[in-house]
């Protein structure tokens, strides 16, 4: 299949997304689906490496079948469980969770994955060296770390912002003892770290002395289509478990990569209806899909959702390029408006199908942490507060209706233990996994870089 990107239609190959991650144009790269994305035969995703596998076929397939291959039994490797992201009721909803993985976030499926992949596109390619950048409010930054740990001839330098992700997110990233990976608190918040990050990719100077030195430059952000492509996987796997029934899906939502995955699986016949994308008081997406009308605002507000606490989404930008029927002079357009002027609008069509298959709503921390309690005193069983955010948000659209209503469960709890403690009044989490208890005693090893880091990318 090939790859554009969202603004200038630069054609690429699946490795050079994977092994660029942002486009040279400074937009995205997107897959130009046909009818021959379509499963074909949905007993191959009867389980998740089954969905995995015709994912990475159907979007990867210039990637080679032993890579593919390769990368499902990484997957699964790390997914040890007979089930690795089960489909439990609760409370009038399906609940998929995607947290049973090394560190507890759904980004472990991709990120297990992405390895797997950047090495044969380097070899492909001729880099001897990756460096792999990466922003993080908080789950992506240890999955990354946790994937890319020990793997020869790849380093990964995670940015995370030093106040706002939860003392747990903090522990995963600081105290891994790989020393291919390191982790650099900066002053600021996400979108500071992502836009660090995107200016790195952007400076030529930067990545001409990169290139001199055999450095290639990519990123383990859902901006790298090795991120989005495996979490297809997630959907593909639902529905062939819901036999054809047709179901909602309801996304916690930050950076808008884990619903456009949900939105792919549609387009490969997934019997999707709805997409409703949760926000917390982090608004953004919530009044982008109500209004048409993407304005950032200038404050973040730090939630007790922390990994939803971002203003300017990545994969919005594919989201804008699907709207427009891959117009990328008009993505362009809304991009430079976000640009000069904090602010864009979606033109009328656009917006109309927009509202045609997306809906959303937001939970504020208290909403967010009264959803947790009220949950667990009706059924016994405990969300996390990303995952609460979506069940109130769908609440608040009048989910569950007639068709199954699935929210993806993005995040376990014990990655929020103070949260959980304040929701729930008491300690429910008595039996953390083994990776969990041993973070609270394991060394730090913190890179304190952001200060230089943070002056080259001004």
């Amino acid at each position: 299949m090939k790859f554009v990107s969202t603004r200038k239609g630069i054609e690429a190959t699946a490795h050079e997304t994977i092994l660029r991650g942002l486009a040279p144009d400074g937009g995205l790269f997107v897959p130009e689906t046909g009818a021959d994305c379509k499963v074909r035969d949905w007993s191959e995703c009867a389980t998740l490496g089954g969905a995995l596998g015709v994912a990475l076929r159907t979007f990867f397939g210039d990637v080679s079948e032993e890579c593919r291959a390769a990368t499902v039994q990484n997957v699964l490797a790390k997914f040890p469980a007979e089930d690795p992201i089960p489909l439990v009721d609760a409370d009038g909803f399906k609940i998929l969770e995607l947290f049973h993985g090394p560190t507890g976030a759904f980004k472990d499926v991709a990120l297990s994955a992405l390895p797997v992949l950047m090495g044969e596109a380097a070899r492909k390619g001729g880099a001897k060296k990756v460096l792999v950048l990466t922003a993080t409010s908080g789950d992506t930054g240890s999955a990354a770390m946790a994937g890319f740990g020990g793997v020869d001839g790849v380093q990964v330098a995670v940015f995370f912002p030093e106040t706002g992700t939860s003392r747990l997110q903090r522990l995963q990233m600081t105290t891994p003892a790989d020393k291919n990976v390191h982790a650099i608190a900066i002053k600021g918040n996400f979108d500071d770290a992502q836009a660090a990050v995107k200016r790195i990719f952007a400076d030529e100077k930067f990545r001409g002395e990169a290139a001199k030195a055999g450095i290639n430059l990519s990123s383990a952000n859902s901006i790298n289509t090795g991120r989005l492509v495996p979490q297809i996987a997630y959907y593909l796997y639902t529905a062939a478990r819901l036999g054809g029934r047709r179901f909602d899906v309801v996304v916690p939502s930050g950076n808008f990569g884990n619903i456009l995955a949900a939105w792919y699986a549609k387009k490969m016949g997934a019997n999707i209806g709805k997409f409703v994308c949760a926000s917390n008081v982090n608004d953004v997406l919530a009044r982008f899909i109500e209004t048409g009308t993407y304005d950032p605002g200038a404050k973040l507000t730090v939630t007790n959702s922390p990994s939803m606490d971002i203003l300017k989404s990545s994969n919005v930008e594919r989201l804008l390029w699907l709207l427009n029927y891959g117009d990328g002079g008009e993505v362009a357009r809304l991009m430079a408006d976000l640009a000069n002027s904090g602010k864009y609008t979606l033109k009328p069509e656009a917006f109309a199908r927009l509202r045609e298959e997306f809906e959303s709503a937001s939970a504020t921390p208290e909403e967010t942490e009264e959803e947790m309690r009220d949950v667990y005193e009706r059924t016994g069983y405990v969300l996390d507060p990303h995952t609460a955010v979506a069940v109130r948000a769908a609440r608040k659209r009048g989910y569950p209706k007639a068709d199954a209503c699935v929210v993806a469960a993005t995040a376990t709890p014990y990655k929020f233990p103070e949260t959980c403690m304040r929701a729930y009044c008491k300690n429910l989490l008595t039996n953390p996994p083994a990776a969990f208890a041993a973070l609270e005693t394991a060394p730090s090893r913190k890179t304190k870089w952001w200060k230089w880091r943070a002056s080259t990318t001004r």
